[in-house]
């Protein structure tokens, strides 16, 4: 209790609830196109007046929730050397990395479906493949790329850690669930093997390419000018900095924003839940005056054909709240 850790600006909120019930002060690091920034995370260290220097970085690199960012290899290499120089573990908490896409949106897609390639395509490295020292404790998950409810995954630390992790397991979940444990055993050793589980993977990633693209060409339609945003080249979130206009500066903004966007009938969760600043954190980042809002979209569950209606709706809920003599918004919807 009373430690800090340094975190993404923007992150997983079941993290934050995490660090918060045990204690731990989350420390905002500033991030950019490609997620945390090296030179802000030195320079935190550097400058920090706490009782106790940090001692671990919590990020996820890859298809980061909510910002969709993702680290180049020489992004993840300077973070590491950051680690190194500073004496951070990092926790690397990754359940996207197979997620990973093509880096832009290609000229035209089907609606057919996503017809996947015999290619395999090159992933990005882990920070765990980079770790020379010991310092990497990486979390994975079958929750993104098999079925959410499976609530699965895998841990590659050193032993010494493991075994703490264990000892942690059996006195408080005891163990994850033995049926689904069996399941993705079955599955994954008898049915599909290596070569099954890749072709797995192959698909995935063309749906979600598909998906992306068309949900990113919608977006360039109906919200140009309304919000700015980074396309994700993993993962399945987009996350898009909304331009209030004029009410910018008004804390009524956003809160009239999400009200609006319910009566018009379109969901997208807004960037406080993902907020590692406030009154558990251990430090505030510099402002210049005017907040930035977000809102985070997820492009992986809803229907294809309700990406246009949907943000044809945004769009209209944005207008009204943006400019006193915009259009009124949206009707209710109907279904």
């Amino acid at each position: 209790p009373g430690d800090a850790i340094l975190v993404d600006r923007w992150t997983f909120p079941g993290a934050l609830s995490s660090l918060v019930s045990a204690k731990v002060l989350p420390a905002p690091v500033p991030m950019d196109g490609e997620g945390m920034i090296p030179e802000a995370l030195d320079s935190i260290c550097q400058t920090w007046s706490g009782a106790a220097p940090p001692r671990a970085i919590y990020l996820v690199p890859t298809g980061q929730n909510p910002t969709g960012t993702t680290m180049s290899l020489a992004r993840r290499k300077a973070i590491y050397a950051v680690a190194q120089k500073r004496n951070l573990a990092i926790i690397e908490d990754d359940p996207y990395y197979f997620l990973q896409l093509p880096p832009v949106p290609l000229p035209s897609h089907s609606r057919r479906g996503a017809e996947h390639s015999d290619q395999a395509q090159d992933l990005v490295p882990s920070l765990l493949s980079l770790d020379v020292d010991g310092r990497v404790i990486r979390l994975d998950s079958f929750s993104k790329i098999l079925a959410p409810n499976l609530r699965c995954g895998w841990i590659t630390a050193p032993t010494y850690i493991l075994d703490k992790i264990q000892i942690l397991n059996e006195s408080t979940i005891l163990q994850p669930s033995g049926l689904s444990q069996g399941l993705i055993s079955k599955l994954l050793n008898d049915t599909w093997g290596f070569d099954g589980w890749e072709a797995h993977l192959r698909e995935l990633r063309a749906v979600y390419t598909l998906r992306r693209n068309l949900f990113i060409q919608a977006v360039d339609r109906h919200l140009a000018g309304l919000v700015e945003y980074t396309v994700p080249t993993a993962g399945m979130f987009l996350w898009m900095k909304v331009n209030l206009g004029s009410a910018a500066a008004d804390p009524t903004a956003m809160p009239r924003l999400l009200g609006t966007m319910k009566k018009c009938g379109v969901m997208m969760a807004p960037d406080m839940p993902f907020s590692s600043t406030g009154p558990s954190a251990a430090m505030e980042p510099a402002t210049d005056g005017i907040p930035e809002r977000y809102l985070r979209a997820a492009f992986a569950l809803v229907d294809i054909d309700m990406f246009e209606p949907a943000l044809k709706r945004l769009a209209q809920a944005i207008a009204s709240v943006s400019d006193a003599h915009s259009a009124p918004a949206c009707p209710p919807a109907t279904s």
